[in-house]
């Protein structure tokens, strides 16, 4: 959602990153116009890997090279960022445009269907493509980021979450592009090796078309209820979510079964903050892994 500071379980080695990002496909798909940049590897069940702010295809990479044995996987650049192309227009970032993104993608890869993992925004994409067009979700996993219901009930009732995301007013100002300090996109990052490419891919990213995803999508004050329930996600889902993400308080994982017809899993990392995928990459995997394998 933002950013904090990162202590990773495990450096990265230069080389490994180096070694794959050199080893990966990268492809373009199509969205009326809207290029959409994503980078892919291994043969199997597709796996649609979905980044949030501030991050790239790469911010995947640990889990995606230990599942590409196995697996198709595959991260964009979501729009606004890096390779993929930077709408102008504030409402070219409106959630209903963001998942049929993911829908070119898995077009343009030849697939019908795909098992969606998103984090944080690209959590918030993945919760309404399951909701918006479930026939493409094989299966969900979400990673720090709330049902969008939930967010809305936090955002109304839990005086915690809404002093944890008054950052989101600064984000939403028109001119907040003007004078947030690019550099502070990459500062979360303590591998040396990752920061310098999360700082080439920030530099070569749109910063308003990166908050419009706020100014579009986020729920405004006073954040009543929707008038109706969301169509209840059909795929099986896991949760993952960082204990000490002071950004999504993990009250937003409250009673989210009622919005799933479908399993339910949820994990939570103890001392985990909100980049788990980064932080803790090792766990993440296996967690994935294991619960992919069960056929869940």
């Amino acid at each position: 959602m933002t950013i904090s500071s990162a202590k990773h379980s495990k450096t990265a080695t230069g080389a490994a990153l180096a070694t794959f990002e050199a080893s990966v496909e990268h492809h373009y798909a199509d969205n009326r116009g809207v290029r959409i940049h994503y980078a892919a590897a291994g043969s199997g069940p597709l796996l649609v890997f979905l980044h949030g702010f501030p991050d790239h295809w790469l911010g995947w990479w640990q889990v995606m090279d230990s599942l590409r044995s196995d697996y198709r996987v595959v991260a964009l650049d979501m729009r606004g960022y890096n390779l993929s192309d930077q709408p102008a227009e504030p409402q070219a970032y409106a959630v209903s445009e963001l998942v049929k993104d993911v829908r070119a993608v898995i077009n343009h890869e030849g697939a019908e269907r795909a098992t969606i993992i998103g984090h944080d925004w690209g959590g918030f994409v993945a919760w309404h493509l399951a909701m918006d067009m479930p026939e493409l979700v094989e299966r969900l996993v979400v990673l720090n980021m709330p049902h969008p219901w939930a967010i809305s009930r936090e955002l109304a009732s839990n005086p915690a979450q809404q002093k944890a995301s008054e950052y989101v007013t600064l984000f939403s100002h028109p001119q907040a592009h003007l004078q947030f300090p690019r550099e502070r996109l990459a500062a979360w990052v303590t591998d040396p090796a990752f920061q310098a490419r999360q700082q080439q891919a920030m530099d070569n990213s749109s910063l308003n078309g990166m908050l419009n995803y706020y100014r579009v999508n986020w729920p405004t004050p006073p954040c009543s209820q929707h008038a109706a329930p969301p169509p209840k996600v059909q795929a099986p889902t896991l949760l993952m979510h960082g204990l000490q993400d002071p950004y999504a308080l993990p009250a937003g994982l409250n009673d989210v079964w009622q919005w799933i017809n479908n399993t339910l899993d949820i994990y939570t990392l103890p001392e985990a903050a909100h980049f788990i995928q980064h932080d803790h990459a090792p766990e993440v995997t296996a967690r994935l892994r294991a619960w992919l394998a069960r056929g869940s």
